[in-house]
């Protein structure tokens, strides 16, 4: 443990093996995971708050939550296990709201194969989640020539009607976040960075790089009140790109798109042509490690389905992985924010197939990084999903107490090898 947020510290820096408060090892990290989920929660929260969407009960939980790991307050282990659950169960509740509020908003999200690469003119290129800043830029950029090029977690724009339908939408650049120094560097775009994943910029593109709301970096420029002109200034000012050899990748997996292939699925897996269906996603991560999820959907067998999400999948999403009968065995669900359509489709399949989630021919394989991905593995804990995999690495709050109750209830496993962890899930 290490905890330093009262006077009684040990030694003035910090406790690290028992809280001079009383409080244990596992009491601790417990804390620092409620923590780390209700910052999660908070994300999305924010977002749908942006929309015009609010829930009394999730404020009412993040004020109770953090209260609960304040000093000298609660020191009983199996009740932080139940704040994480709730924890779990607030973050469904904000990611639905979220969900609907973007589809209210936006559109149900379709299917749709997005350019990437540079296209003839002046450009911005657009990072992280915020869909109503996007919208704002898109309609500011409309009759001036400059095109609005999407990255990492943006990409599912593209599927939203009430987004795709303005001409300045253009295509994609770049992957995750973990290439956005590199991908900065090498168009010649002004930059817009609306939610978190920055990274700390580069000199070569801090006189280019503006942020918004919540975002800061000491010499970009800030963007106010979706006054975007500076923005598109700066793009016009800076000239155009030159026109690449563009590729596609597909998005815009939304619930209802795939629901309405309902009927052949349950057809296909009654005919077992459909063996079994793996949502694999998440955080996108530096660690070399992160290699095994690229291996894994490489190796899954032609007769399963490939769900993904968040940044995690540009680790893969360029494979083409071919159809099953016209279902294509790779769908895009959209940004991390999205998890909820993995679990709605999940509990969908599970009265299709008139089943228990556990009983569903669905595991899912986790990549993590920050709390947001904290928060989603809780809310699947909360819906009693069991035998899910986790990586590149444990969660640094685990312990072996917290590990062994989650092996236990969940059988919650660490990804290995790639083609062992198949080899087991298939039989």
């Amino acid at each position: 443990m290490f905890c330093y947020q009262c006077s009684q510290t040990a030694k003035g820096t910090g406790c690290t093996v028992m809280g001079r408060c009383g409080k244990k090892d596992t009491v601790a990290r417990l804390q620092d995971n409620l923590i780390f989920v209700m910052k999660g929660i908070s994300a999305y929260n924010y977002h749908a708050n942006e929309l015009g969407r609010k829930d009394e009960s999730v404020d009412e939980f993040l004020t109770k939550g953090l209260y609960s790991t304040l000093t000298n307050v609660n020191f009983d282990p199996e009740d932080l296990i139940s704040l994480g659950l709730k924890a779990g169960e607030t973050n469904l509740k904000v990611m639905k709201m979220l969900k609907e509020a973007h589809i209210d908003n936006f559109g149900e999200p379709v299917p749709v194969d997005v350019k990437v690469g540079a296209q003839l003119g002046p450009g911005i290129l657009v990072t992280g989640h915020d869909l109503k800043a996007l919208e704002e830029l898109l309609k500011q950029c409309e009759g001036t020539g400059v095109k609005v090029y999407t990255h990492s977690e943006m990409l599912p724009a593209h599927g939203y009607p009430e987004l795709n339908k303005y001409e300045s939408l253009a295509g994609q650049l770049g992957g995750s976040y973990t290439d956005q120094r590199k991908i900065f560097s090498d168009y010649n775009v002004s930059i817009l960075v609306t939610t978190n994943c920055i990274m700390p910029p580069k000199e070569d593109y801090i006189d280019r790089l503006f942020t918004m709301d919540l975002v800061k970096v000491p010499e970009a420029t800030v963007i106010k009140d979706y006054n975007f002109k500076p923005l598109i200034n700066k793009a016009i000012e800076i000239g155009p790109l030159k026109q690449e050899e563009l590729t596609t990748i597909s998005t815009g997996y939304g619930l209802s798109t795939i629901l309405s292939l309902a009927p052949k699925i349950k057809e296909l897996v009654e005919e077992d042509k459909i063996k079994r269906f793996f949502l694999v996603g998440g955080c996108d991560t530096p660690n070399p490690k992160m290699r095994y999820y690229r291996d894994f959907v490489q190796n899954l067998p032609e007769d399963t389905i490939i769900l993904t999400l968040a940044c995690g999948k540009y680790r893969f999403n360029d494979l083409d992985l071919g159809d099953i009968e016209g279902i294509p065995r790779l769908l895009d669900l959209g940004q991390c924010n999205d998890a909820i359509v993995a679990i709605d489709l999940a509990l969908a399949l599970c009265d299709l197939f008139d089943c228990e989630l556990n009983d569903l021919p669905l595991t899912i394989v986790l990549s993590w990084m920050e709390q947001k991905a904290a928060a989603i593995l809780w809310t699947l804990l909360y819906l009693g999903k069991k035998d899910m995999l986790i990586g590149p690495i444990l969660p640094a709050w685990l312990n072996n107490d917290i590990l062994n109750v989650l092996i236990n209830n969940y059988n919650l496993s660490l990804i290995s090898d790639s083609e062992a962890d198949i080899k087991r899930i298939m039989g």
